[in-house]
Formats: C-alpha cells, sequence, structure tokens
C-alpha cells in the first residue's frame, strides 16, 4: 500500500477513484485498522506506563491520577468526537468528489481544534483544584492530582492537534502515515515517562507532575509531526492558513455527527466521576482499582477503536458513493472482528487477573478487590464489542442521536443507578455488576438502533 497515492486531483481536474471504493472489503479494513490499532495499542501502553511509574510513588499518586481520568476522558470525548465529524464529513465529501467542501471540513476541524486547545487550557488553569476537592480530602492526592491536572488541562493543544490531524490522515485512508504519528508521541511518553517522574540523567524529580509533563510533550511533538505529514504526504486535502477560519456550515455538519460521539464520551466522564465517590465510600484502595482497571481495560478497547476508526472513513466513503453492499460487507466484518478481541480480552481477565494487577504494584488488599472486579466487570466485554461498532455505524450513515441514546442509558440510566443501588447492599464485589447489566441494555438498543439504520439508509440510497 502505498500511501501517497490516494485520490487526488488529475491535470483535467478529475479526481481519481479513491481505493475506499474499489480495494476488496478484507484486505481494505485490514489494510485501513491494523495501523491505527497498532498505534493504540501503543498509545494504551503508555497510558498503563503512566500508572505503573506513579504507583512505585504510592498508592495516594496512582489515586490522583485515577481521580484525573475524568477530566482527561473529556479531552478525548471533545477532540475525538470533533475528529468523528471531521473524518466522516471529509470522508463522504470525497466519496461524493466535492474537492471544495473536503478542504473546508480540514481546515475547520483545525479551527475547532484551536478553540478546544484554548478553553481546556483556561480550565485546567484555574479549576483543577476544586475538581480534586469535589472528590476527595486527602491532601496528598488533591496536591498530586492538581498538579497532574494542570499541565495536562493547561497544554491541551496538544492532544487536540494530535487528534485532529491523525483524522485527516486516517479519513484519507493514510492509516499508516497516521499510526506513525501515534507512535511519536507514545514512544517520547514511555521514554520521558520515568525521567521526569523519577529526576533521571540530571532532570528534577517531578513526581506526578513528571507524568503528566512527559504526556504532553509527546503529544505536542505528535501533533507537529502529524501537520507536516499532512502538508507534505496528504494530497487529498489542502491545508491554508487563511481558511483556518469559522465556518458555520461545516461546524454545523462536524457537530451534527461528532456532537453525539462527545456527549457519549463526556456521559462517559460523569459515570467515572460518580462511580469513584462511590467506591471512595468503600475504600480508596477501590478507587485505585477502578483506575487499574481502566488502563488495563484499554489494551482490550483501544485495538477495537482502532478497528472501528479503521471502519468509519470505509463506510462513510461508500455510502456517500452509494454502494450499500460494499457498507454492509464492512460492518459485518468490523463486528466479528471486535467481538473475537474482546472475547481474547475476557479470557485474559478471568484467568490472570492478579499478574495484571501486579503491574500496580498492589497492596494485598488492593490485589485481593482487584482480582474479583475485573473477572466481574469482563462479564460484558464481548458485548461491547458490537455495541461500539455498531454506535459508530449509527453515526456515519444513519441517526447520530441513536448511539447518544444507548450512551445515555447505559451509563446514567442503568450504570451508575445498579452501581449505587448495589452498593447499599455494603457488599463492595456487587457493585463491579453494574457494568454486565448495563452492557445488556446496550446490547438490546443497539441492534434496534443498527437495524433501523440500516433500513434506512437503503431508503435513501435506493
Amino acid at each position: 500500500m502505498n500511501d501517497n497515492k490516494q485520490q487526488s486531483p488529475s491535470p483535467g481536474g478529475t479526481a481519481r477513484e479513491n481505493k475506499m471504493g474499489t480495494m476488496p472489503i478484507p484486505p481494505l479494513l485490514a489494510g485501513m485498522a491494523v495501523p491505527i490499532m497498532i498505534s493504540m495499542l501503543v498509545q494504551a501502553l503508555y497510558n498503563v506506563v503512566d500508572s505503573i511509574f506513579v504507583a512505585r510513588l504510592s498508592q495516594d499518586a496512582l489515586n490522583a491520577v485515577s481521580l484525573a481520568f475524568p477530566l482527561q476522558n473529556l479531552m478525548i470525548a471533545v477532540g475525538g468526537g470533533t475528529g468523528v465529524g471531521m473524518n466522516a464529513l471529509l470522508s463522504r465529501s470525497l466519496g461524493e468528489k466535492n474537492q471544495d467542501m473536503a478542504d473546508r471540513a480540514a481546515n475547520t476541524g483545525i479551527f475547532l481544534t484551536i478553540c478546544s486547545g484554548v478553553i481546556f487550557g483556561i480550565f485546567g488553569l484555574l479549576f483543577s483544584r476544586l475538581f480534586f476537592l469535589a472528590q476527595t480530602d486527602i491532601q496528598a492526592i488533591v496536591d498530586y492530582g492538581t498538579a497532574y491536572a494542570t499541565i495536562c488541562l493547561g497544554l491541551s493543544i496538544g492532544i487536540f492537534s494530535q487528534f485532529c490531524f491523525e483524522r485527516m490522515l486516517q479519513s484519507t485512508g493514510r492509516t499508516t502515515l497516521s499510526m506513525l504519528t501515534q507512535l511519536m508521541g507514545a514512544v517520547i511518553n514511555i521514554i520521558m515517562d520515568p525521567i521526569l517522574i523519577f529526576g533521571l540523567f540530571g532532570f528534577p524529580r517531578m513526581e506526578v507532575a513528571g507524568a503528566a509533563a512527559a504526556t504532553v510533550l509527546g503529544q505536542l511533538i505528535a501533533a507537529l509531526v502529524g501537520l507536516v505529514i499532512n502538508l507534505k504526504c496528504n494530497k487529498d486535502v489542502h491545508i491554508s492558513l487563511r481558511r483556518i477560519r469559522l465556518d458555520k456550515p461545516v461546524v454545523r455538519e462536524i457537530y451534527r455527527v461528532g456532537l453525539p460521539s462527545i456527549i457519549m464520551q463526556s456521559i462517559g466522564s460523569v459515570m467515572t466521576f460518580g462511580l469513584n465517590k462511590i467506591l471512595i465510600s468503600f475504600t480508596d484502595t477501590a478507587t485505585a482499582v477502578f483506575g487499574a482497571y481502566f488502563k488495563l481495560q484499554s489494551f482490550i478497547f483501544m485495538p477495537v477503536f482502532g478497528l472501528n476508526n479503521g471502519m468509519v472513513p470505509i463506510v462513510s466513503y461508500n455510502y456517500g458513493a452509494q454502494r450499500m453492499d460494499r457498507v454492509r460487507k464492512t460492518v459485518r466484518l468490523t463486528i466479528a472482528t471486535a467481538i473475537c478481541i474482546m472475547c481474547a480480552g475476557f479470557i485474559a481477565f478471568q484467568t490472570i487477573p492478579d499478574i495484571l494487577l501486579n503491574f500496580f504494584t498492589p497492596s494485598d488488599e488492593m490485589l485481593s478487590i482487584g482480582s474479583q472486579a475485573l473477572r466481574i466487570i469482563s462479564f460484558h466485554f464481548p458485548l461491547a464489542g458490537f455495541c461500539i461498532i455498531a454506535g459508530s455505524v449509527c453515526q456515519a450513515i444513519g441517526n447520530p442521536f441513536y448511539s447518544l441514546i444507548v450512551s445515555v442509558c447505559r451509563q446514567l440510566v442503568v450504570l451508575l443507578p445498579a452501581a449505587w443501588l448495589l452498593a447499599q447492599t455494603g457488599r463492595l464485589e456487587l457493585v463491579w455488576l453494574a457494568f454486565p447489566i448495563a452492557e445488556l441494555m446496550s446490547l438490546l438498543l443497539s441492534s434496534i438502533f443498527l437495524r433501523r439504520t440500516f433500513k434506512s439508509a437503503d431508503a435513501r440510497t435506493a
């Protein structure tokens, strides 16, 4: 696969057919998704490495990073959701041979990236300490968490720019180049984590703040590399400084698809915040377990999200080209692959939970609570594989609010209330059952909405 030979204008101004409309689906999906899956696995690795090194400082330090997760998840929600909207519009425009709209999508996406970085930067500088005080009065956790969140949010332009330029490459089929930018950021983070946390090689010992500094450094460098690659190698879109501005019709179209995704992941931040409050009422060790779980499950979910990100431009492009046969083949293959990945994760969490938790230097209490938690929570993995893909199909070609409805019902209507009710029994192990309970409801709704989406798509393209 040559990433530099994608759809580009011919001398006469007519675009050649992009591979997303011509290549057989299995090799196309593999070529699109595998590089993203690899890069997201590496990203999962450096998220885990962050916590592994921080856990060596103390359990309070690990708790601080765990309690900061809702803020990080909110940034991922906004950056990822905006990227999903831009990705879908850009890919669909290329499928329709509408070069002007593709360029407007790319440049408006950059404008929205800058706005997001400024807003989160201001929030991080002003409100980080208040956020942690709302969760705990343990001073060490508050101090560690404030330092961590201030840096991560204050320099959040890095993560938003990284999302933007990676999605721009993915939406035009250049997933190998997208993988290179993610790998660059991940490797820098992994290398700099122990150096900045523990003060190696003459660097100051920054402890938890060092983990945040390593993270934003990797993000900023990855974003810069992504920008350069788009300018030099991505011939399907044309980035222009004068076109990076507010384009209201394009913003509306980006967020028509992206806003449900943003709200869905933002709801995840609310759920995490609420569940942390429930768990810390038992013991602060339970919140450390929850934080370790989220780091570990990223090794399972990140490849599925990578597979998902590889699927979206294929589905959007072929929907724009009115090739519903290719859309269906792509969706069926993606769902089957996602479920297989999730089953592998389920087996690992059932058989070796203690080995997985040992990466976080656990106390005996954390190991006891955590092993039980991982086994119970992982029952929802195979169901989640289907639901993740179904939700993205609804976003890409149907009604994006279907995904929003599923997410709200899963996390706010079922999971959090179920966790609270189960907590009233006084038995911590029952609280973890809220995850598989919520996923059963998600499976039911996702199945109904996916069927409706395909019926509507067939009617529109008939």
